[in-house]
C-alpha cells in the first residue's frame, strides 16, 4: 500500500465515521418530531420484521406530531403496538387508518440526560478516528521500515493524517454542540 492509498483509506474510513455518527445523532430525539425516530422500529409483515417505513408513510403533521399511514389496512394495529413497545417513549393514537405520533414534551432531567448521550456518542465517534489515523501511521511506518519510502515522506504523511484526524475532530466536536443546543432549547 502506497502512501496515497493509505491517506486516501483513512480519509474514506473517517468520512464514513462522520456519516455513522451523524446517524446516531439523528437517533437521539430532541423535543420536536422528526420522521427519521421511527426507522429504528420494526414491525411484523406477514412473518418478516420490517421498518416501519417501508410498511407505512411515515410523514410530520406539525412541530411535535408524526403521522403513520399504514399501506395495508390491516397493519394499523400491529404498527401501533410496535411503537407502543419501542423504547422510544412514545403513545401513538389510532384515528381510522391514520396513527397519530404525538412527541411527549422532555422534562429538563431528561434533557441533560440526553446531553450526556450525544457527548458519549462524540467521544466514541473521536476514538474511532484516532484509531483510524493509528492504523495509516502503523502502515506508513512500516513502509519506512521496508524502506519503501523515505524518512521525509513518513514525516509528511504523518502530519498530513494528523490534520485530516483533527479536521474530523472539530467535526464532531460542532455536530456535539449543536445537538446539545438543540436539546437543550426549551
Amino acid at each position: 500500500m502506497s502512501l496515497p492509498e493509505i491517506k486516501k483509506t483513512a480519509e474514506t474510513k473517517m468520512a464514513r465515521t462522520l456519516e455513522a455518527f451523524k446517524g446516531e445523532l439523528q437517533k437521539i430525539r430532541t423535543g420536536r418530531a422528526h420522521p427519521g425516530i421511527l426507522d429504528q422500529v420494526h414491525v411484523d409483515y406477514f412473518g418478516s420484521m420490517l421498518p416501519i417505513s417501508q410498511v407505512a408513510n411515515v410523514t410530520l403533521l406539525d412541530a411535535r406530531t408524526i403521522s403513520v399511514q399504514p399501506w395495508d389496512k390491516g397493519m394499523g394495529a400491529k404498527i401501533e403496538k410496535a411503537i407502543r413497545e419501542s423504547d422510544l417513549g412514545l403513545n401513538p393514537s389510532a384515528q381510522g387508518d391514520l396513527l397519530r405520533v404525538p412527541m411527549p414534551a422532555l422534562t429538563e432531567e431528561r434533557r441533560k440526560d440526553l446531553t450526556k448521550v450525544v457527548r458519549h456518542a462524540g467521544e466514541e465517534a473521536r476514538i474511532a478516528t484516532r484509531n483510524l489515523r493509528r492504523d495509516a501511521n502503523e502502515h506508513a511506518k512500516k513502509l519506512l521500515k521496508d524502506k519503501a519510502i523515505s524518512e521525509d515522506d513518513e514525516r509528511r504523511s504523518l502530519d498530513e493524517l494528523q490534520k485530516l484526524t483533527d479536521r474530523t475532530i472539530v467535526e464532531i466536536d460542532r455536530l456535539v454542540a449543536a445537538k446539545e443546543a438543540d436539546i437543550l432549547a426549551v
